[in-house]
């Protein structure tokens, strides 16, 4: 590190490269905390974890074995050690509970009182906390893969589902009728969608990723759709044909947001994690990565960088006009 303070001071380096070296290091050298432990409930693997964030003290686990357990995540005992014990659990011998592996679950995000979960037994389901009893079911006609609320939304409560199918599917909360599922909405992926992750920023940008390769950002205001599919070459050429207009070289099986919204972070089975902006689709190619045996990976977010004044125009013209409009609160559209 002395090396990276010298060059810094010295001017031979980008001021983002010791940052990225610390950064990368800090990573590096996380470990599992181990004066806290978890209850054990679940009998098998455990597929999805989330924490509320209204006072970030419980958190939701799902299993492959179709239990979904909710945890006290806050120390009451007060001392140095201490185990997370389990509130309550929808357990084998609950009415309904999920036939098979939840692959979702989801806190409300105003609300504890309420949490979603979707599972490979075609359902996504929607719980009362206080009685731990469904207030409403909504059936599909294929595998659900993953679920997404809107951390921010205020004008709508929709549920963006990604099935086996290539279709997105929303879900309206409001209307209280598994009916309401919008079947047609986006048909822009050509394989199953793998994961769904609503923008922090705005409330009708909906981002999806597909076991085709491809990521895709949508406003779900418009008809057409589609804002920007993303492309790993950043529109140049590859040699590869079959590369152009994807995002890995391989199924895309997670994807989430910045807090900020802007940048997007997506994770392929090419075992890559590629950083995006959000508001352009550029590959920032901030990563870090490695061969299969790799299972360390870390990333850190460009800082914005300051843009003279006689490239303004130039800056502006590189962004999508439709998804400039879509970061736009205003409800005024024709």
């Amino acid at each position: 590190m002395l090396g990276f303070l010298l060059a810094r001071q010295a001017g031979l380096d980008d001021p983002l490269r010791l940052r990225r070296a610390e950064s990368t290091q800090r990573v590096l050298g996380l470990e599992l905390n181990k004066d806290r432990d978890v209850e054990r409930i679940h009998g098998s693997g455990v597929n999805t974890l989330d924490i509320e964030p209204i006072e970030a003290r419980y958190m939701l686990s799902g299993g492959s074995d179709g239990v979904i357990v909710l945890y006290d995540l806050e120390n009451s005992s007060r001392q140095p050690y201490y185990t997370c014990k389990a509130v309550c659990s929808v357990g084998r011998n609950h009415p309904d509970v999920h036939k098979y592996s939840v692959e979702t679950v989801q806190w409300y995000p105003h609300d504890t009182g309420m949490f979603t979960s979707s599972s490979f037994d075609k359902t996504l389901k929607v719980w009362d906390t206080n009685t731990l009893q469904t207030a409403d079911v909504f059936n599909f006609e294929e595998t659900v893969y993953s679920h997404h609320m809107s951390p921010v939304a205020t004008k709508h409560c929709l549920v963006a589902v990604g099935t086996r199918g290539p279709k997105v599917q929303l879900c309206d909360l409001k209307s209280g009728s598994c009916s309401h599922i919008l079947q047609v909405i986006f048909a822009g992926h050509r394989q199953e969608i793998m994961a769904v992750s609503w923008s922090p920023r705005c409330e009708y940008v909906l981002a999806t990723a597909s076991a085709d390769s491809r990521v895709k950002l949508w406003d779900v205001r418009r008809a057409s759709g589609c804002l920007i599919t993303l492309d790993q070459h950043n529109g140049k050429k590859s040699q590869a044909v079959e590369s152009a207009n994807t995002a890995h070289n391989g199924k895309v099986n997670g994807l989430c947001f910045t807090s900020d919204g802007l940048h997007l972070l997506t994770v392929g089975t090419d075992n890559r994690m590629r950083l995006w902006n959000s508001s352009n689709g550029e590959n920032t190619l901030e990563l870090y990565s490695g061969s299969r045996d790799c299972n360390i990976l870390a990333w850190v977010p460009s800082l914005s960088e300051p843009v003279p004044d006689d490239d303004e125009t130039t800056t502006k013209s590189q962004l999508n006009p439709a998804f400039e409009d879509a970061w736009s609160s205003s409800d005024e559209e024709g």
